[in-house]
């Protein structure tokens, strides 16, 4: 257990003040054990994979934050077994290269594998919920339980974690067979390094797209593409990143944010909902 350690290293971003406590976990035993450390001081905590599609607080998070290293990965025929802190896009490579299909889209997004079903992240017409069958959640009194494909609801960029108090812990995936999956696999993370900004600091695409819209056409429409407030600008490469080009901080983001919905609300009449999850200091 480390006390006030700076949270921008555990972000994409790279932005954040000091946890009041930051641990890392390995396993189900040790999740339990922060759980526990979480109750007992009476503090919030908030989980942390990659650190992707979060922006923390430039005074930080008074609280325990749990840096997920469960990453472990099975393979039984066409069913995937994988610890939640597995490396979400290494888990596309890898069904891709055992000639699996279903996961290909993840290849590229800088997730883990517990980030990916919270979110529900998707891409190129797929999304992480298609495949799971089983997902173990554990909750703040360290209990498991398991949650079976009828019970898991997913929407766009929304699963039923998002309201619950714990931890995503462990998923089964079933996949299919498909000689051409490796292709697709990296015909698809060609176009993602050609078109998205995923060697700067950003944490992925800031708003969710509206009904029949993409965000990033509509940010770029308003003018925005390249538009900066402090260390913090709009990608030219794809509108819909905020990419950190140097001492940003959480309030520099966020101001850009708001004028980014302003702008687009009052050019487009279209109202951006974010994506990206903010984590004030005393959430």
């Amino acid at each position: 257990m480390q006390k006030n350690s700076l949270l921008a290293p555990y972000s994409t971003f790279g932005i954040g003040g000091p946890a009041t406590y930051l641990t890392k976990v390995a396993n189900l035993d040790e999740m339990r054990e922060a759980l526990a450390f979480s109750c007992r001081e009476k503090i919030p905590f908030f989980v942390v994979g990659k650190g992707s599609n979060v922006l923390f607080d430039d005074k930080g998070f008074d609280g325990l934050v749990i840096i997920n290293k469960i990453a472990f990965c099975n393979r039984e025929e066409n069913r995937v077994i994988v610890g939640s802190g597995y490396s979400f896009s290494l888990l596309g490579i890898q069904t891709a290269k055992w000639g699996l299909t279903g996961l290909e889209f993840a290849s590229g997004i800088p997730a883990t594998v517990g980030g990916a079903i919270f979110m529900n992240a998707g891409a190129n017409g797929k999304e992480t919920g298609d495949s799971l069958i089983n997902v173990q959640y554990m909750y703040e009194d360290g209990s498991v339980e398991a949650f079976s494909k009828d019970r898991l609801i997913f929407s766009y960029r929304t699963s039923l974690f998002q309201k619950m108090v714990g931890a995503i812990v462990t998923a089964e995936l079933s996949l299919q067979p498909d000689t051409s999956a490796r292709q697709r696999q990296l015909t698809l993370l060609k176009h993602r390094v050609q078109t998205q900004p995923l060697k700067e600091k950003s944490a992925g695409c800031i708003f969710r797209n509206p009904p029949s819209y993409s965000a990033g056409t509509l940010i770029e429409a308003s003018g925005l593409k390249g538009f900066r407030i402090g260390g913090a600008k709009v990608s030219e490469v794809h509108a819909n990143f905020i990419i950190n080009e140097g001492g940003a901080s959480a309030e520099d983001v966020l101001t850009l944010i708001q004028h980014i919905q302003q702008r687009v609300q009052q050019q487009k009449g279209i109202s951006l909902q974010m994506e990206v999850r903010y984590v004030s200091s005393y959430a």
